[in-house]
């Protein structure tokens, strides 16, 4: 069985690691001003930031164009004998529903979309896992099942400098942002019901990091296998790594990465976000079988 990976530029999955795993990639589109460019490709994150620190409009996005899924997934439909499409939350962008409309029009292929539920390097572990299954020769239903179960042990919590971004683009509720902004509060964010949420509101910055610290050491006690623990800020590559560093020091036993919240995530959470996940280690479950 040969199945093919898709999923969108919101993983933000290296281009060398795509290639490597043979992942292919539908680019969602971020407008600033009258420009509009194709996330990964047209403009990279640190292009983003300094474009959208000089303009005076707010920033926005849009899912990949139905002709770009449509041509995508012909061509594949030749090579592969199944197509796996893994996106960004359903709650926060319609790329999904979009693929799940086309989902029986390959009969020779068939269409598996899936929800990650989630977005950034959350949904890259989905997509990462998903890939290493098909190599193997997974039938389709497996890996869905393998993704579904790694879904449910994914968790992710971020803070942002500013809630403008989340309630100008409908990520947020209005009465959340606008208490936020009363209070100075620096809320911890999260999904819930595939939807951004505020999970609980923190005076400060540094209290914020050090709650979502403590949620992460409850995890590593309670669970039975190894987690990955990966650290994305936008255009905060310092802090995260010093983050990243303090984290690794405590778990010298796990795994710690960092990435990065891309333009299209950017556009929404704005400049200066920080966000700490953690999932399943499943290579370092593998490599110990």
């Amino acid at each position: 069985m040969k199945t093919a990976i898709v999923t969108d530029s919101t993983a933000y999955i290296p281009e060398q690691l795509r290639e490597e795993h043979h992942i292919y990639m539908l680019p969602l589109m971020v407008h600033l001003g009258e420009e509009s460019f194709r996330e990964e490709i047209d403009i990279s994150a640190e292009e983003f930031y300094e474009k959208a620190s000089q303009l005076d409009v707010f920033p926005s996005s849009s899912q990949p164009s139905p002709g770009a899924t449509i041509e995508l997934f012909k061509r594949l439909s030749k090579e592969y004998d199944a197509i796996i499409a893994i996106y960004l939350s359903s709650g926060i962008s319609g790329a999904y529903q979009s693929a799940y409309t086309l989902k029986d029009e390959f009969p020779l292929c068939p269409i598996y979309p899936f929800d990650s539920e989630i977005s950034c390097y959350p949904q890259a572990r989905l997509v990462l896992e998903a890939a290493r299954l098909a190599h193997e020769g997974i039938e389709p239903e497996r890996i869905i099942a393998q993704l579904t179960e790694l879904r449910e042990r994914t968790k992710a919590y971020f803070m942002v400098d500013d809630l403008t971004n989340l309630q100008k683009g409908g990520r947020l509720s209005g009465g959340a942002a606008l208490v936020g902004s009363m209070l100075k509060i620096k809320p911890i964010l999260h999904f819930e019901n595939k939807e951004i949420v505020v999970f609980e509101k923190i005076r400060t910055k540094k209290k914020a990091l050090q709650r979502i610290r403590k949620l992460l050491a409850i995890d590593i006690k309670k669970v039975d296998y190894p987690l990955v623990i990966t650290v994305i800020h936008a255009n905060r590559e310092a802090a995260a790594k010093e983050i990243a560093d303090k984290i690794q020091h405590d778990y010298p036993h796990l795994r710690v990465e960092i990435s990065y919240f891309g333009p299209v995530i950017g556009t929404h959470l704005g400049e200066g976000a920080i966000g700490i996940s953690w999932t399943e280690d499943v290579e370092i479950n593998k490599l110990s079988v």
